[in-house]
């Protein structure tokens, strides 16, 4: 029995000490892969900062084996897959941080959001969309929205963007009036080409509610009227263009003089252009009086004082422009011409300044610098809307 008591006296101090030498080997290592871990992390991101992502990605995958439960790790080398295209991988990583039971909410959104960013960028919108749609009410609410208009632009799914739009409306998240008046005009544009004419006076009239001084409902409404051969409508239309947004009436100029010499109100409508060319002088503008006019010698007159004004290559062009030697009427004067030019001599001045002149006569992103011959609402270099003005670039 002593013999038993004392090996049990000598066993007890021998465990403690064993205990304790485990102990501190255990809190050491901890300590060393605590250690060694970030260093391997602040190692891929000083390759990552000088852009080289093939290291950056061996070292974050080295920090993640070491310390497999940390998901910022799995965010940066997701977003790492992502920037480089390796779309399938950053979806398994992103997969990967949402099956974890133990990822708090907040991580859990995170990875909701990377995955359908990674869903956006390999061009699968139905699983991008149903990833966005899954973060309704939480943080990234409003991002989230914001991609699902995005999508459903480049998808041309009008109608789910005005829901969208609407909805971002009563989040506070800012006013989405002029893009629901876009939306509903291209529905409107969709059911004229379906031969849906109800559907498509439905459409422009929620158009014009939704922004009632937006140009493009007034503009599209006014074309379908005289489409219809109601020009009195249109010439109202494009006279309240007129007066809530002039710019935009350049696009409308020439159409407008058709319609007023159809309706038999040729005169009021010079009048108004008139007062228009004195606040804003453009070509478009000028060209269009001049197809009002009827006497040859007050068109060039009027011609020729814009180029003295305003000296660009379309005034050039339309005054060097070749016309049919028809005499004067009753009352008015010889047209004026270029004298000590023989006439293949005029031609060939006239064909070069129509060359310099074709670049200017475009139309020129404001966001992205596109230029286009025929004016886009929207943009179809960054998608932008309303920002091409409606001037040509020798008028701007």
């Amino acid at each position: 029995m002593d013999f038993e008591l004392q090996w049990l006296l000598w066993a007890l101090p021998l465990a403690f000490a064993l205990g304790w030498i485990a102990s501190r080997f255990d809190v050491r290592q901890g300590r060393r892969e605590r250690k060694d871990s970030p260093q391997v992390y602040y190692k891929g991101l000083n390759l990552l900062l000088n852009e080289q992502h093939d290291k950056a990605i061996d070292a974050f995958i080295e920090a993640m084996q070491q310390d497999p439960d940390t998901s910022d790790l799995h965010f940066a080398l997701g977003n790492l897959f992502r920037r480089r295209g390796e779309y399938e991988r950053a979806v398994r990583v992103h997969q990967h941080l949402l099956g974890r039971a133990d990822l708090p909410k907040s991580d859990r959104d995170r990875a909701q959001h990377a995955l359908a960013q990674d869903f956006m960028k390999a061009g699968l919108f139905d699983r991008a969309e149903a990833a966005y749609q899954a973060l309704a009410g939480t943080a990234f609410d409003t991002e989230a929205r914001l991609a699902l208009l995005d999508l459903h632009e480049r998808s041309r799914d009008w109608r789910a963007a005005v829901e969208v739009a609407r909805q971002l409306e009563q989040s506070g998240a800012g006013s989405f009036a002029s893009r629901i008046a876009h939306y509903c005009c291209e529905l409107a544009l969709e059911a004229d080409a379906a031969h849906q004419p109800e559907a498509a006076e439905a459409a422009l009239a929620e158009a014009r509610e939704a922004a009632p001084r937006d140009a493009r409902p007034l503009v599209l409404a006014g074309e379908r009227a005289a489409a219809r051969g109601e020009h009195g409508e249109a010439l109202r239309l494009w006279n309240t263009l007129i007066t809530v947004h002039p710019a935009s009436f350049n696009l409308v100029a020439r159409r407008y003089a058709a319609s007023a010499r159809a309706a038999g109100k040729g005169a009021a409508a010079l009048e108004r252009l008139d007062a228009l060319y004195e606040q804003a002088p453009t070509m478009d503008l000028l060209e269009t009086i001049a197809s009002l006019q009827a006497d040859a010698a007050a068109r060039q007159a009027r011609l020729l004082e814009h180029l003295r004004e305003h000296p660009t290559m379309a005034a050039a062009q339309a005054l060097l422009a070749p016309r049919p030697a028809t005499p004067p009427g009753p009352g008015e004067a010889a047209a004026p011409t270029l004298s000590g030019l023989a006439p293949a001599a005029a031609g060939a001045l006239y064909d070069a300044v129509r060359r310099a002149a074709r670049p200017l006569h475009r139309y020129r992103c404001a966001a992205c610098g596109f230029e286009a011959e025929h004016y886009f609402w929207q943009c179809p270099g960054c998608l932008g809307w309303d920002t091409y003005p409606p001037q040509r670039l020798e008028d701007l």
